[in-house]
């Protein structure tokens, strides 16, 4: 997957003014196998394992400045929009989709 930023346009769970409350929610893949999130109060840095239109990671960030983690994946499809998902340990997980910003 090309390391870009990408503009997450909807996770399940979440309404639109959620996504972007603190800023402009998005989602970044790295070549070097890192990365990061952040949509509504929820940051997260990504490590990734990569392929060519895919990718899966685990995360570790703050929601609302209490810590959190989880894992999820992501797939690009041919037109560059990413599906996905995002589960928080022991907690919530919610599809997402994310385009070319």
């Amino acid at each position: 997957m090309r390391a870009q930023y990408r503009r997450i346009t909807a996770i399940e769970l979440w309404d639109k003014d959620y996504l972007d409350m603190v800023e402009p929610a998005y989602i970044q893949f790295r070549r070097d196998g890192l990365g990061e999130f952040k949509f509504g109060c929820v940051v997260g840095g990504l490590d990734c394992t990569l392929y060519a239109d895919a990718a899966e990671f685990t995360w570790e960030g703050s929601d609302e400045m209490d810590p959190v983690s989880g894992d999820g994946w992501a797939e690009l499809d041919e037109d560059g929009t990413i599906n996905g998902e995002i589960s928080f340990h022991l907690g919530d997980e919610s599809t997402f989709k994310a385009r070319r910003w």
